[in-house]
């Protein structure tokens, strides 16, 4: 709190204004609770990484052949000149999706049986062996069971050669020798010393072999394995498995390349020779059928005594095909016309289509000159009148050249139509012509025609078929490995330094995050700031929250509450520099709520104030609720029994304070059932007016103002108001009454008091408000802390 030398009422009306030192203040107050959240955190990551598991990265690059970007042909393409399998090409992404294919995955799996894991436990952690096992297990015979059961085993050496099986569960299975068929059920195995060939127990061993299923590894795999070209222009392709073992990531992906190179070289050979075979089968069938055809061509000739083919026969049918060409673009010509005299009919106003109209310019000039008239007419609709000049002559030039364009159409379509019949007529006479050629012409081209196919198509097949036989001698995979699987010497996962990092900043963040919830949700008045920014009234000052609740400040007190309200006592005294000195001042201390505090404010400002040699009196207004008698003991009767009273002498109810020479009491009294009536007595302004003469002071305590209007009936006696705002208790939404007060003038010479503040951890604000009073009883209060346990102490509770 600070201890300005003078107070000044606020003008206008209170700004929220924003101060970042201050926001960040609020967090670092509580730099305990972020070291320890660092602390835990930070020792949970070197715990995680103590435990966890290393995983690491291994990589290899092959070339994927992408017919897109060139390579070598495929036999597929022995049918490209026929239109066939065009569609069908090797490129990087359809290869890319076949390596990580559940299929080739599977396979790969399979092969190496990495379903099945061994593990040895250690006194930290199990970790899963590979190579270095001590025994090797073969399988064989498996049933479907082996692959989707999922089952669990230890397999636990013992002396003369031999080792036991035991479940899970620390059952014996059975004792075997090394080398022994074991039928467990679902498959057959054989154990086999590798590393260690103990023939004592002290040099035995214990692994526990799990058997999972095959469907989810194979996911896990799936999910592992990343595939991703190098570069967009390249076909080059990096294949990354991560593992716990980087051993058996490095063969996985050397086996997952070998086998999709196989399995493309089977796909291949598998359709090479069906290819063959088809090919053989048909050139069998075409050469059968084309000595048919041969053996008809000649005895057709022979019996017919024909030597050539006249050549008319070529002139006339290339004839009829020219003629029934043009007919039929007469046709379509006449029907484009014939739309669009439609169109013309239909459409009186608007655009023309253009560059429909065949080999006729003269049209096609004037729908464009028409088009251009229509453009440049709706061009000056927009900013004139439908009887403006210039467009009734646009539109009357759009009229005639319509009427031109219809007429033009009119004689293209006559023109046409007796071109058609042209047509027609040609047609007719070439048809005839063809008609008388000899039958036997028409028969020996139907056999020339069927002879030429089947020697074309048997000379392709016996092409293809010397192709065919050359590719599968030189099938090559799809994929040239460039560099093998090799796993990283590091672990990728998990990485210290990154785990570290996220350690510093969970701790760092969560101990942020609940302070931030914290406030966001708390709706209470906590510092100064809250006040003064909701209230443009004089700042009095905050009083710390007292080590007990009963306690009534002496001339040895040194705690904080104590030198808190010695200072509220100075800064009092700037509030009342207009107030005659030859007689008493009224302080009048209200609150909002009970419970606030202003009984505990009145009775110790009371007290300092008469420890620094003024005659004090406090008076117990807050006759419907009276609370002094809970600090000091009083008599029954008081202030209500004098009001009530005629003819009463007022000193006959004032008590002297044991232990103060100038602090007297004049107690509440009993609950009167007209509290309002007996406010409103005159005997209430006789009775300030006789002790402004006996007293320096007159520190009142009165009911809270929002709940009865007691306070406000005596309000006109004050010199001061001190208006106590509890902290962590009064809600900032009713903070809405002091400043309606303030501003009302309700309240004469209204000032606020902050009460109950948690000094030095106030959210942030106890090191910008509370250095007024620290010196004062700072050393005190790190005295009383030393008392606390040492854990309280760190969290800053005394």
């Amino acid at each position: 709190m600070q201890d300005h030398p003078s107070f000044t009422p606020k003008q206008g009306k209170p700004e929220d204004t924003f101060n970042i030192r201050e926001e960040i203040d609020k967090y670092l107050i509580h730099w305990k609770w972020f070291v320890f959240g660092v602390f835990i955190c930070f020792t949970g990551a070197v715990l995680y990484l103590r435990y966890a598991i290393p995983e690491y990265k291994a990589s290899a690059t092959i070339l994927v052949r992408d017919e897109r970007k060139g390579g070598m042909a495929t036999e597929q393409t022995a049918f490209a000149d026929l239109g066939l399998m065009t569609g069908i090409k090797n490129n990087v992404d359809n290869e890319v999706e076949i390596i990580k294919s559940r299929t080739i995955i599977e396979r790969s799996v399979k092969k190496l049986n990495l379903h099945v894991q061994y593990f040895t436990e250690g006194r930290v952690k199990t970790l899963e062996v590979y190579k270095d096992k001590p025994i090797e297990i073969s399988f064989f015979e498996p049933k479907d069971a082996f692959y989707t059961a999922g089952k669990t085993f230890v397999v636990n050496a013992v002396s003369n050669g031999k080792y036991e099986i035991v479940s899970v569960s620390g059952k014996q299975l059975g004792t075997y020798s090394y080398g022994n068929v074991v039928d467990l059920g679902y498959v057959k195995m054989i154990v086999s010393p590798t590393l260690v060939k103990s023939e004592t127990k002290s040099d035995g061993f214990s692994i526990k072999v799990r058997i999972g299923k095959l469907a989810n590894v194979v996911q896990s795999y799936k999910a592992r394995l990343a595939i991703a070209p190098l570069s967009k222009n390249s076909s080059v392709v990096e294949l990354t498995l991560n593992d716990a073992v980087a051993e058996k990531a490095e063969d996985l992906l050397n086996v997952i390349i070998d086998t999709y190179n196989k399995d493309a070289i089977d796909d291949k050979n598998f359709i090479s020779r069906n290819t063959e075979k088809f090919i053989a089968e048909r050139l069998q069938i075409i050469s059968l059928e084309l000595g048919d055809v041969e053996k008809d061509a000649a005895s057709f000739k022979q019996s017919q005594g024909l030597t050539d083919i006249s050549s008319d026969a070529g002139v006339y049918l290339q004839n009829s095909v020219d003629f029934e060409k043009a007919l039929i673009e007469t046709e379509t010509q006449i029907r484009i016309v014939a739309e669009m005299i439609s169109f013309m009919d239909t459409n009186k106003a608007e655009l023309i289509p253009s560059n429909i109209i065949p080999n006729d310019l003269t049209s096609a000039s004037l729908i464009s000159e028409h088009n251009q008239l229509v453009l440049d007419r709706d061009r000056q609709l927009k900013g004139a009148t439908e009887k403006n000049s210039m467009l009734i002559i646009a539109n009357t030039k759009i009229a005639d050249m319509r009427a031109n364009i219809i007429e033009s159409l009119q004689r293209l379509n006559a023109s046409l139509k007796i071109r058609k019949s042209d047509l027609e007529k040609q047609v007719n006479m070439v048809s005839g012509k063809i008609s008388r050629i000899p039958g036997q012409e028409r028969e020996f081209r139907v056999i020339d025609r069927q002879q030429r196919i089947k020697q074309e198509l048997y000379l392709y097949l016996l092409q293809k078929r010397e192709e065919i036989a050359i590719s599968l001698a030189v099938t090559a995979p799809n994929a040239k490995v460039i560099d093998p699987a090799m796993a990283m010497g590091a672990p990728v996962s998990p990485q210290s330094r990154n785990i570290y990092f996220i350690a510093i900043v969970l701790g760092l963040f969560i101990p942020f995050l609940i302070l931030y919830l914290r406030y966001l949700l708390d709706t209470k008045v906590k510092v100064r700031q809250d006040v003064e920014s909701r209230i443009p009234a004089p700042f009095l000052g905050d009083v710390p929250k007292s080590e007990t609740q009963e306690e009534i400040i002496n001339s040895s007190s040194r705690s904080s509450s104590a030198e808190a309200i010695r200072i509220v006592r100075t800064n009092l005294e700037f509030m009342l520099t207009n107030v005659p000195e030859d007689r008493g001042k009224v302080v009048i201390v209200t609150s909002t709520l009970p419970k606030e505090g202003k009984t505990f404010v009145a009775i110790n400002l009371a007290s300092t104030i008469a420890l620094s040699g003024k005659k004090v009196l406090l008076v117990g207004l807050d006759i419907r609720n009276p609370k002094i008698d809970k600090y000091v003991k009083l008599p029954s009767k008081g202030l209500t029994n004098y009001l009530s009273r005629p003819n009463e002498n007022l000193d006959d109810y004032i008590v002297r304070l044991e232990g103060y020479d100038r602090f007297d009491v004049l107690p509440s009294g009993v609950v009167p059932p007209n509290p309002v009536d007996m406010l409103m007595n005159s005997k209430i302004s006789e009775l300030f007016e006789e002790l402004k003469q006996k007293y320096e002071y007159i520190i009142v305590d009165t009911a809270p103002v929002s709940l009865v209007t007691d306070t406000l009936l005596i309000a006109k006696y004050a010199d001061a108001f001190i208006y106590v705002v509890r902290a962590n208790y009064l809600d900032k939404r009713l903070l809405k009454v002091p400043q309606s007060m303030y501003a009302e003038g309700k309240l004469p010479n209204m000032s606020i008091l902050l009460n109950d503040t948690l000094w030095g951890k106030a959210y942030g604000y106890g090191y910008g408000y509370g250095y007024g009073y620290g010196y004062g009883y700072g050393y005190g209060q790190d005295e009383e802390k030393q008392k606390a346990p040492w854990w309280k102490r760190f969290f800053g509770k005394s």
